[in-house]
């Protein structure tokens, strides 16, 4: 028979319950006092969890970085304690026969959590991201070991919360930030049809008990916090900016209605249409989105959907269309009008100097075209560049290897399509380094997927044919941009800090460290990465998830890509909690965080809000963003995830173009896009060529297939190794 070991450790009365767990045997709740001091849980002889806590090599004793990071501690004589206790909560769960009667034993584990006082149940003590509602307390005592309380509304929650604390109660603090989300996965423990959600459960518990963990450790130690990210909290009650960078746009969130009114007197009567990016000024995107009230030929996206609007505007009688973006993408508007008919309808910048992007620039460069010249020598090439780039690039590149445009939203579709598709093909990405370098890790880690998972991403592909394909997938070195580079090791330290149970959004293009971290996150529910499109899509589909439960709570999203998109991200989600409030239903707060530094700011105008605290925009709804304006600074402690190119497409600008139309002077001409007149090395048009790995990306996303066309130009390279055209 088992030598039994109680463990007891002083504590408050705050954490007054007794409660036993033996995992050779089913759990029973025991009697407790609210008198008693002290917490005791009963376990195996120290040298059988000794034994045990051997054999788990998951558990890692250098802290994940993709949790809460730690902090400096003396070695614990204990190290191994928190490794023997889960190995103990694995085999017990382990040797059970079925799902249902793990459920059971969970339940079981609910009966015996302790006591929750409802003076703790507040909105600061709830776990982000769990189906049912979580509260989690912590505290250290003075022998520098962790006590947690734990509870929810739902029982299996419950018994969840409870089989974590029979690991971590009492443990030293290294020891809780020794265990990873992943040292979880053995336990296999959800419900059927559910199990993602549930594990969730335990994965977020866990973060939020290491990030309270390594907050008590730094308050008792004396060490200065870290301070939070600018941010902007949205109910349906109004807006609250925090933090001089949100503050210093908030003055735009009611924009001026003379300007607004200005402006949709000019689109009216001009049959003006207007296509503008995400990452627009916050000035322009709150005076275009509160015309858009009155003029419905005005449309904020990314910068694909942008010529596809401006197509059904010339197609609902606009004679003009303004593009705010940099230049490749009205020179994809102009092309794009042209291949539709409608080369009449003029195509106008917003500025007579170039704006360009660099990572547009990356592409057209010497080396990129070297690049695709080694691309041409190898059989069966396909060259997959990135929307955001020249149509030249596109037609130039199209005469050396055959291309096909891709977006962020749709990049992992194309190349695991085209892989599917044409046998022993090459894949040759570009220009973007960072989110080819993710491609490359997120077709990596596939390969530790089941097959039926990878089914889910793309039916035509299994363990075999992911491993089968890494090596011939090739992505360009040397291609970043400005904007997402700032998206590195010191933002992401200071998010692993404050920031590691909020939910995390990333674009495909951050550097790998944002990526990774992003990536951690979508892993147990709580991230996303893909385009600006899938990020304002997961923080919709969040907040409808929390509205549908129709319980008060909070969630958090730090945003991981250019501050520009805010905008429809703060229209989108007051609309959803403006129709719940209508509907008597609970109160959501909806943080969106931006990692940028507060020291990065320099105010350019004295009238500046910055004792601005809330705004509130009443029924009308947000249109604006807390962005960089023209002339503020950046810096790469955090960076100003603002690009200045974009800024270039001022409200002034905008209005001085509408003002002067029709150009019947030229007074505008250097503002016009003009038809590409170059010609390709092969003698064909600039325009016709470059717009063809355009349209086969628009055959892809209406048939999930690549065209025959491109799939012979990659098959029948001629004896130059060209494709033939």
């Amino acid at each position: 028979m088992e030598s039994s070991v109680t463990i007891s450790v002083r504590a408050s009365s705050y954490y007054s319950s007794h409660f036993s767990v033996s995992p050779s045997t089913t759990p029973k709740r025991r009697l407790y006092s609210h008198k008693t001091h002290y917490s005791s849980f009963s376990f195996r002889s120290l040298n059988s969890i000794h034994s045990d806590s051997k054999s788990i090599s998951s558990i890692n004793p250098k802290f994940s970085r993709f949790s809460c990071s730690a902090v400096a501690f003396s070695p614990s004589p204990t190290t191994e304690l928190v490794g023997g206790k889960l190995q103990h909560l694995i085999n017990e769960f382990q040797s059970l026969p079925g799902s249902i009667d793990r459920v059971k034993r969970v339940l079981h584990y609910a009966s015996i959590l302790p006591p929750f006082p409802d003076s703790s149940r507040i909105d600061s003590n709830r776990v982000m991201g769990c189906t049912a509602q979580v509260w989690l307390d912590a505290q250290l005592d003075h022998y520098g070991k962790m006590r947690f309380l734990t509870d929810s509304d739902s029982e299996i929650t419950r018994g969840f919360c409870a089989c974590l604390l029979s690991v971590l109660e009492g443990a030293a603090p290294e020891e809780v930030l020794s265990v990873k989300t992943e040292d979880l996965a053995a336990l296999k423990v959800g419900l059927p049809g559910g199990e993602r959600s549930r594990v969730n459960t335990w994965h977020n518990v866990l973060v939020s008990m290491q990030k309270r963990t390594k907050k008590l450790v730094a308050e008792r130690e004396g060490k200065k916090p870290f301070d939070p990210f600018p941010s902007l909290v949205i109910t349906s009650e109004g807006i609250q900016a925090k933090g001089s960078y949100a503050e210093a746009q908030a003055r735009y969130l009611l924009p001026d209605e003379s300007k607004v009114q200005e402006l949709v007197n000019l689109l009216k009567e001009k049959k003006i249409g207007v296509v503008a990016h995400f990452y627009m000024d916050p000035e322009v995107q709150g005076v275009l989105t509160a015309a858009q009230k009155h003029w419905p030929h005005i449309h904020i996206s990314d910068s694909l959907v942008m010529a596809d609007s401006a197509v059904k505007m010339a197609k609902d009688g606009c004679k003009f269309i303004t593009v705010l973006g940099v230049d490749f993408m009205s020179e994809n508007v102009r092309a794009i009008l042209d291949q539709a008919g409608f080369e009449e309808v003029g195509v106008y910048r917003m500025s007579k100097e170039r704006i360009g992007c660099s990572l547009a620039d990356a592409a057209s460069s010497p080396a990129y075209m070297n690049y695709l010249e080694a691309a041409s020598g190898s059989p069966h090439s396909l060259h997959v560049v990135y929307i955001n780039t020249s149509l030249e690039t596109k037609a130039y590149a199209h005469e050396l290897v055959p291309t096909i445009t891709c977006t962020s939203s749709n990049v992992v579709q194309t190349i695991l399509q085209a892989f599917a598709q044409i046998p022993d093909l090459n894949v040759w990405y570009g220009p973007d380094s960072y989110m080819g370098d993710n491609l490359a890790k997120l077709i990596q880690q596939m390969t530790l997927m089941t097959d039926d998972e990878i089914a889910e991403v793309h039916p035509a592909h299994n363990r075999d044919t992911i491993r089968a394909l890494l090596s011939r997938l090739h992505y360009y070195q040397d291609g970043t941009c400005i904007v997402h580079h700032l998206f590195g090791y010191e933002v992401v330290d200071r998010i692993n800090e404050i920031y590691c149970d909020a939910f995390l959004t990333a674009h495909l293009e951050v550097p790998g460290e944002m990526f990774s971290l992003a990536m951690e996150a979508k892993r147990r529910g709580m991230g996303v990465v893909g385009s600006t499109q899938n990020i304002l899509d997961f923080i919709k589909l969040r907040v409808q998830e929390a509205l549908d439960r129709n319980v008060n709570d909070q969630l958090q999203f730090v945003l991981g890509t250019e501050s520009g998109m805010i905008t429809s991200i703060v229209a989108a989600v007051q609309h959803l909690l403006g129709s719940a409030k209508s509907c008597g239903g609970a109160k959501i707060n909806v943080e969106i965080v931006f990692p940028v530094s507060s020291d990065s700011i320099t105010r350019t105008s004295p009238n500046s809000s910055t004792g601005l605290k809330s705004v509130n925009a009443g029924d009308f709804v947000l249109p604006v963003v807390p962005g960089v304006a023209s002339g503020e600074g950046c810096s790469i402690h955090g960076g100003c995830a603002s690009c200045p190119y974009m800024k270039m497409n001022s409200l002034n600008s905008l209005i001085k173009v509408c003002q002067r139309l029709p150009d019947e002077k030229n007074a505008i001409v250097a503002y016009k896009a003009e038809r590409f007149k170059l010609q390709t090395p092969s003698g064909k048009s600039v325009a016709d060529v470059g717009c063809q790995p355009i349209l086969h990306m628009r055959h892809f996303q209406t048939t999930k297939e690549l065209p025959e066309k491109l799939v012979n130009e990659v098959l029948h390279l001629n004896s130059n190794g060209r494709p033939i055209l």
